[in-house]
């Protein structure tokens, strides 16, 4: 599966890493747009298909930006944006944050998925079907 952009780059590829992504249909964890690409697909098919931000990764949520000051992070992790940061979230689960901005001592984290807000082409090819 590529996932890509629409400046014609490449977000992610499960191609590269040689490990196919797996999808689980019917168990909420993929938007009704990306399910109703994907139901009807057989073993050996090839799909592309572009989803708007509402049906991909979502939109971007200004309410998950946040300013945080630098001492709420460890003295010697390395700060810069584009940096993945992660946060404990609730049960113990982890929330992964992007670095955006540093002015002084405040730095901007985006807790956003970084795809969300925009719109993406999933190219797929069926591997297998469970």
């Amino acid at each position: 599966m590529n996932i890509i952009l629409e400046d014609g780059s490449t977000a992610d590829s499960t191609k590269s890493s040689g490990k196919p992504a797996r999808f689980n249909v019917g168990d909420g964890s993929l938007s009704p747009a990306f399910e109703a690409e994907i139901n009807t697909l057989q073993l050996g098919d090839k799909h592309n298909f572009t989803l708007e931000p509402v049906d991909a990764f979502g939109e971007s949520n200004p309410d998950a930006i946040h300013h945080m000051d630098r001492s709420r992070f460890p003295a010697d992790m390395e700060l810069e944006p584009g940096v993945i940061v992660s946060f404990g979230g609730p049960g113990g689960s982890e929330i992964p944050g992007m670095v955006r901005e540093i002015a002084g001592d405040s730095i901007t984290v985006d807790l956003n998925h970084p795809l969300a807000g925009q719109k993406v082409t999933f190219e797929l090819d069926v591997v297998e079907v469970l």
